[in-house]
């Protein structure tokens, strides 16, 4: 009877059937705002590199303001006739930028030796009311431009409002459907161009990934995924597809954090090639090292910065 039957092991004795975790669906947390759906493969794969010398230099007066001085000599591009030809034009200018920063209030501003001015807005409201304004003055007419963005956090959910110059309108609106997934949609109107747009958007986060889409009227298919290997690196993906232009941008990146540097990089599918490692030197000192490569286009990028302060 012992050969017909085999006696049980304790471990399937003991052994239950999993029941799955029942979802509290009046606990669940607020998502990102919805301009915010494609962050993390934006940091991958959106690095700020730039051409030629760079130099940055912050000070602090006290404990909310501070000042800022940068100074950057690079070629500029131009458009050209023909789309594999780049023109470059030698040209070098200098920022000078002030900033405020308080616990419920943030201005910032920043003004170029071509005349444009920057400025930017943060104000909290309430813990769950913030405005948010950013405006560009220039002496080119009709390019100088403002934006009011009126944000509202609710609980499981984000909404947003938004006034612009050229009778702009926008209004997005993001809900986490589980504790994982959050849905949202976006409609805008601009007056000037005459010009209505509708959108939606998904977005899968778990402790390991994070998957994102978007789509919307004006043609834009966006989707972003970002797979984290480890606490110091990360893999990204992102593709971008206009269906009334029908134009494709497709990439691969990476995001390498170190103990006292960091490294990201990325390819896309025309072989365009670029790097940027940010490296602290010291407290308050770190140096930054730029590269793109286009070898299709005969396009090469280097540049090379000093961040102080």
């Amino acid at each position: 009877m012992a050969d017909i039957f085999p006696p049980l092991v304790t471990s399937q004795i003991d052994a239950k059937p999993k029941v799955d975790e029942k979802v509290d669906y009046s606990n669940l947390p607020c998502p990102v705002p919805y301009e915010e759906l494609h962050r993390e493969a934006s940091m991958s794969l959106k690095a700020d590199n730039f051409e030629g010398l760079r130099f940055d230099f912050g000070k602090g007066l006290n404990q909310k303001f501070s000042l800022t001085h940068s100074v950057m000599m690079g070629p500029t591009e131009v458009p050209s006739q023909s789309p594999d030809t780049t023109i470059k034009i030698p040209t070098a200018h200098y920022e000078f930028g002030a900033n405020y920063f308080d616990p419920k209030l943030m201005l910032s501003g920043k003004v170029m030796t071509d005349g444009r001015l920057n400025a930017r807005l943060k104000a909290d409201f309430t813990d769950k009311l913030i405005l948010k304004a950013n405006a560009q003055l220039t002496g080119e007419p009709h390019m100088s431009h403002s934006v009011f963005n009126f944000d509202y956090m609710g609980k499981d959910y984000r909404a947003q409002l938004q006034l612009g110059n050229s009778a702009l309108i926008g209004a997005t609106y993001i809900q986490s459907v589980t504790p994982r997934l959050s849905l949202g949609g976006e409609v805008f109107w601009a007056g000037v161009p005459r010009k209505s747009g509708l959108g939606y958007a998904a977005r899968y986060e778990t402790d390991q990934m994070v998957a994102s889409a978007q789509v919307a009227s004006t043609g834009l298919v966006a989707m972003n995924y970002v797979q984290k290997i480890s606490e110091k690196v990360s893999l990204a993906t992102d593709f971008m597809y206009n269906y009334f232009s029908r134009d494709v941008v497709a990439s691969v990146g990476y995001d390498y954090i170190l103990r006292q540097s960091r490294v990201r990089g990325k390819i896309d599918f025309n072989g365009v090639t670029s790097a940027l490692l940010e490296e602290r030197l010291s407290m308050g000192l770190n140096f930054l090292l730029s590269a793109e490569v286009d070898h299709k286009k005969k396009d090469y990028k280097f540049g090379l910065g000093l961040l102080v302060g």
